[in-house]
């Protein structure tokens, strides 16, 4: 037995010796890849590949899923500081259903299904209302954690307390908003509106001037106020704009008008206008009788009053005279006849209408309006070919588009304006129109000068283009030719390769044909070595 495995190792060093080192490489590195790549394949195909099940959780949301998924005997992973929960991409779905089922994760947060589930005649007011405001508190900020942006968000809602007075004026509400943003990512200005109103919306009687929003970091989430977006030429360039479509919009008025009139080429109309920007805010505060007509106003208490008295008349006394602290004149009588007293009172307490008002001017004004109107009359040459009633009633015209345009009708100084104002803002020039005729002669009788460019432009690209072409073909004729000129050699395929028994045979071949005689006498030398 010993020397049959001696025998075996006698071979194998044998073998192992007589192999070069590129062999031995082989047969060692082989069987190791084959290994590695059983062992790759094995963890691979083995391994499960983790999703996130539930992530931005809270720690006590963590352990419950984690304890849960425990009890199952399922792999997970906790990442992003106990936020995600990762398990097999195999059971995520069936889990999220389970869980879901069952309450999981539970963050223990008061919602609106809790009335559902633990409604109960038990429970006192104060504690219905302090229910009530967890849930919408919870509600609203479950609502804002599904916008993008934001991992999670902590509401605090104040709630006004109910007047034990009878009034019609109710609290105003007030919430304070703390959101936990995502790194790196900005909200623009109709982003913040939109939560704002979200939560002004949510909660009843809470005005936008009540919440407050901040993020993680205490940066202030603030919005312009709606009056501020809402006026007009907050700078120059906006007001420059309103300025020019408020002429636009005048003189086009104004052309079309008169254009039917006297024709749209006999026209032409020039507005300036100068615009007020300035915005004032005011209050008013106005009393106003109920019935206007009887000006009075509406009983809201009345008392009415009756005395009566009937009885002797009391005696005066003291004596008669004027001594030091006698009232001078006082008269005095003796007489005791008896005597009766009535006295009727009512009192009635009117109340008045009490209006208040906030107004607000309009974001700009027409503060002054001038219109330049040149008409050319029927007969260019002829001035006097339109009427001057025709004038008047133009003038007329435009007087009434200055007047009404202006704001109110009034002139800087707060005068309204008399029509001897609104005539000096009135111009009307009649004459003949030129620069239209001239321009309408040339068109008629000779070509612009854009048309002589662009022809002249034209007709250089088709030289160029035909130039280029011939000297394309050009070039084509003349690599023709070089190719028909040159001379390709090209050896016979059926030419034999020259080999020494070839050569032979030629010159053979070739003795045979000049020196049949010499050819002859040398075959016969070689039969007779034979």
């Amino acid at each position: 037995m010993n020397e049959k495995v001696k025998g075996w190792v006698a071979r194998i060093k044998n073998f192992w010796t007589n192999r070069t080192l590129k062999q031995k490489s082989f047969l060692i590195g082989l069987p190791v890849l084959i290994v590695v790549i059983l062992a790759a394949s094995t963890y691979f195909f083995t391994k499960e590949n983790l999703v996130p099940l539930y992530s931005n959780l809270s720690p006590s949301e963590t352990g419950q899923i984690k304890e849960t998924l425990d009890a199952k005997g399922i792999t997970s992973e906790i990442k992003d500081n106990g936020q995600t929960i990762f398990v097999p991409d195999t059971v995520v779905d069936e889990l999220k259903v389970d869980l879901a089922s069952k309450g999981i994760p539970d963050s223990g947060t008061i919602d609106y299904e809790f009335f559902g589930s633990n409604s109960n005649f038990s429970m006192t007011e104060n504690e219905f209302n302090v229910v009530k405001l967890e849930a919408m508190q919870n509600e609203l900020a479950n609502l804002m954690k599904e916008i993008d942006g934001i991992n999670n968000a902590k509401v605090m809602i104040n709630l006004p307390e109910k007047s034990v007075w009878v009034t019609d004026e109710a609290g105003e509400a007030s919430a304070s908003i703390v959101l936990e943003t995502e790194p790196g990512y900005k909200f623009n200005q109709e982003q913040k509106t939109a939560l704002y109103h979200l939560v002004s919306k949510s909660v009843p009687n809470l005005p936008i001037s009540n919440i407050v929003i901040t993020n993680q970091f205490f940066d202030s989430f603030d919005i312009k106020d709606e009056d501020e977006n809402s006026e007009l030429g907050t700078d120059i360039a906006s007001q420059e704009n309103i300025k020019n479509n408020v002429e636009k919009d005048i003189q086009l008025q104004v052309q079309q008008l008169l254009g039917k009139m006297m024709g749209p080429d006999k026209v032409a109309v020039g507005v300036t206008a100068d615009i007020d920007f300035s915005q004032k805010k005011s209050n008013q505060e106005l009393v106003e009788p109920v019935d206007k007509e009887n000006i009075q106003g509406i009983a809201v208490s009345s008392e009415k009053i009756k005395e009566a008295y009937a009885g002797s008349k009391p005696t005066d006394g003291g004596v008669a005279g004027t001594g030091d602290e006698d009232i001078a004149s006082y008269q005095g009588s003796n007489s005791s006849s008896n005597g009766d007293y009535t006295k009727e009172e009512e009192r009635i307490n009117y109340d008045v209408n009490r209006i208040k008002n906030e107004i607000v001017d309009a974001p700009y004004r027409i503060r002054d309006l001038s219109i330049q109107l040149a008409v050319e009359p029927p007969n260019p040459k002829d001035v006097n070919s339109l009427p001057q009633q025709t004038i008047d009633e133009i003038k007329q015209m435009l007087g009434t588009i200055v007047k009404t345009s202006i704001d109110k009708g009034y002139n800087k100084d707060g005068v309204e304006l008399t029509q001897d104002q609104v005539a000096e803002k009135v111009a009307v020039s009649v004459s003949q129109f030129k620069g239209n005729n001239a321009a309408l002669t040339t068109t008629n009788t000779t070509i612009p000068l854009w048309m002589y460019i662009a022809g002249g432009a034209l007709l250089l690209v088709i030289i160029i283009l035909v130039f280029l072409l011939l000297r394309k073909r050009r070039q084509e004729e003349i690599t023709v030719e070089d190719l028909a000129s040159t001379i390709i050699d090209v050896p016979d395929i059926n030419e034999e390769t020259e080999t020494d028994g070839t050569v032979r045979r030629k010159q053979l071949e070739k003795m045979a044909k000049e020196k049949p005689e010499e050819f002859a006498k040398l075959l016969r030398s070689w039969i007779s070595e034979d």
